[in-house]
């Protein structure tokens, strides 16, 4: 799996904590030219056969066109000639926001291979748009989600509820408008109120009311039961697709499988126990890939990224709190193959309150959680760590 941050954005949303710098500063030639350097130097990292891209960020769908399929036909050239190949059926996937969707990008994608998009719509309510800091309006979602429809087989919406304000006609409007325009898989988050965010910001001046728990544990049970009525799975926490559609670049995640993120404040897996975290320093990583004209690369002999070996303990608890993410829960032979029978045996003890609450099931040698269980998902995963 191959992951590419792209880390510029029209503007911050007030919500968001990740790594991105400003429109204005963005040099798309410059950062071409660096992801495919970095590219090139970590290759060995991927598979011999990649079965998804997946390009992230930021904001990825402000490419323009030209710059996009530069990108592209260099990372098929570095898979190519490095031996490992791309497979025929592999999933890549762009982020777009509605503002960038346009005849002439969406016709770059498609050319270069793009055959997943997932829309940041967040809201169709232009009030509740504005007072979380995105740029684009209902109708403006609404008209580039028919047109990404039109061009593309496989298309993935975005939704926050808990938004302040937000209201259960108004919730149910969004995933409405969702389902009426065939969108084969819908992610669903809560408003974040992360450290360091504008959001947050405003919420401990008291110009902003947070929507209280219990509104949102509502409302996350009625997106739910909307979703889930009207034919999709929900196959893990945040997420819920038609047979056949789940996103295999996040299933990847979710079950411990490699992959390499190239670009600023992107992270890597080798599968065992190895992560990189690229620093979220944009103007150290163009320095570092894509020198300036005359200029010496900036450390040109060290690794740019940071590592981390997990230790078991860490091994055991990431097994835990991801498999539980998922409709597939956590296989317990697999878990006592890999940490040891004694480790499964605590396991069992911690689970058993929540089995028999209600909240975890025991069915096939798994244990997942359940309805009940996902409400309160975070309480649930640290009583078994």
């Amino acid at each position: 799996m191959l992951y590419i941050h792209i880390p510029y954005c029209r503007r911050k949303c007030l919500y968001c904590d990740f790594f991105s710098g400003g429109a204005s500063v963005a040099d798309w030639p410059r950062l071409v030219r660096a992801l495919l350097a970095e590219l090139a130097a970590r290759i060995g990292e991927l598979p011999p056969r990649i079965d998804s891209i997946y390009l992230g960020g930021g904001t990825p769908s402000m490419m323009p066109p030209a710059d996009f399929r530069h990108l592209m036909a260099g990372v098929r050239s570095a898979i190519s000639n490095s031996g490992r190949r791309l497979a025929e059926d592999a999933e890549i996937t762009i982020e777009v926001n509605p503002e960038d969707v346009d005849d002439e990008r969406m016709q770059g994608w498609e050319e270069c291979g793009v055959n997943r998009v997932s829309i940041g719509i967040q809201t169709f309510s232009d009030t509740l748009l504005r007072r979380i800091g995105r740029t684009h309006t209902g109708a403006g979602a609404a008209e580039a989600l028919a047109g990404i429809r039109a061009r593309f087989a496989n298309v993935s919406g975005d939704l926050i509820f808990g938004l302040p304000g937000q209201d259960e006609a108004q919730l149910r409007l969004d995933v409405e408008r969702l389902l009426a325009a065939g969108t084969q898989h819908v992610s669903v988050y809560t408003l974040m109120y992360e450290e360091g965010t504008a959001l947050t910001a405003l919420r401990d001046a008291g110009r902003l009311q947070p929507t209280d728990d219990e509104t949102v544990a509502a409302q996350y049970s009625i997106l739910t039961a909307m979703l889930r009525s009207a034919g999709y799975e929900h196959y893990e926490i945040s997420n819920y697709a038609r047979p056949g559609y789940r996103s295999r670049h996040n299933s990847g995640y979710w079950s411990g499988r490699p992959y390499l993120g190239i670009g600023p404040s992107a992270h890597s897996y080798d599968g065992h126990s190895l992560r990189r975290a690229n620093p979220a320093d944009l103007f150290g990583y163009l320095a570092r890939f894509a020198p300036e004209s005359g200029a010496t690369a900036s450390s040109p002999d060290g690794a740019f990224y940071t590592e981390e070996r997990l230790s078991a303990e860490e091994r055991r608890e990431e097994r835990v709190m991801l498999s539980l993410r998922t409709s597939e829960g956590l296989a317990l032979a697999d878990y006592a193959a890999d940490f040891g029978p004694e480790a499964l045996g605590e396991l069992m003890r911690q689970a058993a309150p929540h089995i028999a609450a209600g909240r975890l099931r025991r069915a096939d040698d798994r244990i997942t959680l359940t309805p009940d269980g996902i409400l309160i998902a975070d309480r649930v995963i640290v009583d078994l760590l």
